[in-house]
């Protein structure tokens, strides 16, 4: 009785990480909890037991990309690589790196590139920006830096052609280490230009 309660509610914890998955893609949330909560109301469930990890969810993700978007998922991902590149370039002083579903492979067409930029003096990244005549709008990430510790850091963001870009920058001496990533709980991979170059599709 016991083995067949939990193949039910490992049948469950699956159905709610594809919905979340498919809300992910096709509604744009952003949000692994946001998603994996609408899931559940979906299934009228209520028990957190049942509820998927991140990481369940972003290889639901995956899955529903390779099954119903096997053309335009890798197509609008390359876009999005390219435009993190040109990004890039521009933001070269700041040493910048690519974080987030772009860096990741699961962006679709809902999502934004998110970057990573270091530098002691964020005050002067709003006057680097206007000198390129970028709009931008400024504000704060709050992002978790190990288990129990979360800090709050400068943040800009910008439309580059139809792409939301979004930057949060962080002290020099922050390129040692990682914020946590909200899907797995582990350091953020942080890519150089190089590296993304590398991963365009030909």
């Amino acid at each position: 009785m016991a083995r067949k309660a939990h193949r039910v509610d490992m049948n469950v914890r699956q159905r709610i990480a594809q919905e979340a998955a498919r809300l992910m893609s096709d509604h744009g949330i952003k949000d692994f909890l946001m998603a994996k909560q609408k899931a559940a109301d979906n299934f009228g469930i209520t028990d957190k037991y049942v509820i998927p990890s991140n990481t369940e969810v972003e290889q639901a993700l995956l899955e529903y990309q390779r099954i119903f978007q096997s053309d335009s998922q890798p197509k609008r991902l390359n876009e999005l690589r390219n435009t993190a590149i040109k990004a890039m370039k521009i933001l070269k002083p700041y040493e910048p790196r690519l974080v987030g579903s772009v860096q990741r492979g699961t962006a679709g067409e809902h999502s934004d590139v998110n970057l990573h930029i270091f530098t002691d003096n964020p005050e002067s990244f709003g006057h680097f920006l206007d000198q390129h005549t970028i709009p931008y709008e400024q504000g704060e990430k709050r992002l978790r830096m190990s288990k129990d510790k979360y800090e709050y850091f400068p943040s800009y963001s910008f439309i580059a052609g139809d792409v939301p870009i979004d930057i949060v920058i962080f002290p020099i001496a922050g390129q040692r280490q990682s914020p946590l990533s909200p899907v797995d709980g582990k350091p953020m991979q942080r890519d150089k230009l190089s590296k993304v170059e590398a991963t365009l599709l030909i």
